[in-house]
């Protein structure tokens, strides 16, 4: 019921006249949901398993938010399901607020009572359809360091929207094995390179910064217009210490400690906001969910002025919205605590866009860990992210 957000109405005459017995057993046992319409079937299969009299109808969902107990006619036990909800979770909020920052904590807390939050819920603003290949496959550079872990998924959203997707080691750079010129993507993948001891990304970013050949690579890479890059989660706090190679990017805000003082790993919903980004056209207006899985993803920019100079230039990208598609201020549904939710950037040509949550991870629709029962196909809403990459590097 608390998962659900659902009432429930129980009818427990069949377990006995032991109501405390009843209702507080601890010895093994399972309860099923299930569709009336299948209850011949399920009960068939527990009596051709020789256990039909240890099974017992004892209840179904309501439409209001409340759970009713009856017991031979008489109606025992009925209270809200929110005020048992917060009771339950009580405990858990008062070791989050000693453990974690206070503030989120509460705000947590007090979301469950809320009676009319509308749950998840998207707003799917574009087409989503199958990659239409041909000949030309845009070759990808998936660009990983030590520590990176999302390379692989990076590599498989890309080969999806027919795009040949490279594996790319950091190694292979400062060797000379492989040349950036050679290719017309780039993306730099999550993870925790360098187990983030100089700052998420930081260490990264020096190892290009300070390295004058890989400096003009990367530079040269970065200038050339038919070029575009992608930097996700980890990707994205390493690219954002490398704006000032990046044309447009002077603006682009820095990713620092989590509100929450905590990793965040959760499925959120984002908006697409209008923005220059290439690899978004065509999506905004979009709510969607993704993955989120960072420590250090609130925005933090470098003066006053530069959050509305990005805002100015059409280089907002993404933003967390609440279930009621409102900009979240509030935890949990802004993970990090980012102003105004806001959690992707794009460059003032829109060829570079960096996001803290993770598009490669949900761009098929096995992936969701909940989607509206329309959604039927295999492409999710996010490989449109790739097919445009793929159409920007095709035509150019």
């Amino acid at each position: 019921a608390f998962a659900g957000r659902c009432g429930v109405e129980l009818t427990i005459n069949a377990l006995g006249d032991d109501l405390l017995a009843v209702l507080f057993c601890e010895e093994v046992g399972v309860v099923i949901q299930y569709r009336v319409e299948d209850e011949e079937a399920i009960r068939r299969v527990f009596g051709d398993q020789g256990i039909a009299d240890l099974v017992h109808s004892v209840g179904q969902p309501v439409d209001d938010l409340h759970l009713r107990v009856r017991h031979r006619g008489d109606l025992i036990y009925e209270t809200p399901l929110l005020d048992l909800h917060a009771a339950w979770a009580e405990l858990t909020y008062r070791m989050q607020a000693h453990r974690d920052d206070p503030d989120c904590a509460r705000e947590e807390y007090e979301a469950l009572a809320d009676d009319q939050d509308p749950g998840l819920n998207f707003h799917l603003a574009h087409e989503v359809a199958p990659t239409i290949g041909g000949k030309a496959r845009p070759r990808v550079a998936v660009l990983r360091e030590q520590g990176i872990n999302g390379q692989v998924e990076m590599a498989a959203a890309f080969d999806a929207a027919a795009c040949e997707a490279l594996d790319v080691t950091m190694t292979d750079l400062l060797a000379g094995r492989v040349e950036l010129s050679s290719f017309y993507g780039l993306a730099t993948c999550g993870g925790f390179s360098y187990g983030d001891v100089l700052g998420a990304g930081a260490g990264w970013a020096r190892s290009i910064l300070f390295h004058d050949r890989l400096r003009e690579q990367f530079a040269a890479f970065f200038e050339r217009p038919d070029t575009f890059s992608l930097g996700v989660c980890n990707g994205c706090q390493m690219l954002s210490h490398l704006k000032e190679l990046i044309p447009g990017a002077a603006n682009w805000p820095q990713f620092v400690r989590n509100r929450s003082e905590q990793f965040e790993a959760r499925f959120a919903t984002v908006e697409v906001l209008e923005s220059q980004s290439v690899l978004l056209r065509g999506m905004e207006g979009s709510r969607l969910p993704i993955a989120v899985a960072h420590g250090e993803g609130r925005v933090q920019f470098g003066d006053d002025q530069a959050l509305e100079r990005t805002r100015t230039q059409n280089q907002l990208c993404l933003r967390y919205v609440d279930n009621y598609g409102d900009p979240a201020e509030r935890y949990p549904s802004n993970p990090n605590g980012s102003p105004e939710g806001l959690t992707a950037f794009t460059s003032a040509d829109g060829r570079a866009t960096i996001m803290m949550p993770h598009p490669e991870r949900v761009c098929r629709n096995v992936q969701l860990s909940w989607r509206p029962a329309e959604w039927t196909g295999e492409e999710g809403p996010w490989l449109k992210l790739f097919q445009n990459a793929r159409a920007f590097a095709a035509q150019s």
